[in-house]
């Protein structure tokens, strides 16, 4: 099993499967309060602060606060969805229920199972941030159409989210540290990033930090595509995704197994 844990590549392009079901089975038993779950949050981000601050600010950016909020919301729960399995969940199997020590004794590596672990999340967060944006739809916040445009940016972002919350995994020695990571990193990024409010209205220097952000790409990409708007510097934003999602793999896998080495 040591040679194992020192295999932090996946063994191929398939071994992943296994640990996406295995984690499909276990959530499909409390499915439906997992989802409301992540939605809460959103939800109650887009309608209250959408009938509250809606009727003071008005239009933004040519569109109703409502509309505006609701493609920052769909990126937000796609963020937090992803994040939250990563952070809890994967800790608790990795850490507590000793979920990977099971899956190690098969032909799976570690490398396998984060990636597993990544696809899972990033599940998560393609349902959470689905479900958000159909809420927008019914409200006519935004169009029909506008839901093939977000899905594959949501999916995206919730790779990205799921791969940098794997690397606070690795490092975290328990639970409790993980709330420094929610109140200094993601915190700030939802306020930064344009989710609630115009990233124009930042100081500069806040806007140069908020345009390197992952969430800022995110919301560059779906804002558009709810709104009926064409998207500028798309190739940009997906190539950011792209890195935030691929470099904290080879990382956090890099550091569990040095975590994990017998």
């Amino acid at each position: 099993m040591g040679q194992r844990y020192m295999a932090a590549l996946p063994a191929n392009a398939w071994n992943w499967v296994a640990v996406w079901r295995r984690n499909h089975l276990a959530w499909s038993k409390v499915a439906l309060a997992s989802l409301l779950g992540n939605l809460a949050d959103p939800l109650i981000y887009l309608f209250g602060l959408g009938f509250g601050l809606g009727i003071l600010v008005g239009r933004v950016d040519g569109a109703s606060y409502m509309a505006f909020l609701a493609a920052g919301m769909v990126a937000t729960s796609a963020m937090t969805s992803a994040t939250f399995e990563t952070i809890y969940s994967t800790f608790a199997r990795m850490d507590s229920q000793r979920t990977w020590e099971g899956m190690l004794c098969t032909q799976l590596t570690l490398g396998d199972i984060v990636l597993g672990e990544l696809a899972w999340a990033g599940t998560k967060a393609l349902l959470a941030g689905t479900a958000i944006t159909i809420v927008a739809i019914i409200f006519g916040y935004a169009p029909w159409p506008s839901i093939l445009y977000a899905l594959p940016v949501i999916a995206l972002t919730g790779l990205a989210f799921a791969s940098l919350a794997m690397v606070v995994t690795a490092l975290a020695p328990s639970y409790d540290y993980f709330v420094f990571y929610q109140t200094l990193v993601l915190t700030p990024m939802l306020f930064l990033c344009g989710a609630v409010f115009p990233v124009k209205q930042l100081p500069g220097v806040f806007q140069q930090v908020a345009s390197v952000l992952p969430l800022a790409h995110s919301i560059d990409l779906i804002r558009p595509a709810m709104l009926g708007r064409a998207a500028d510097h798309v190739g940009l934003h997906i190539t950011a995704l792209c890195v935030y999602a691929v470099l904290p793999f080879f990382l956090s896998a890099a550091l569990f197994r040095r975590r994990l080495m017998p």
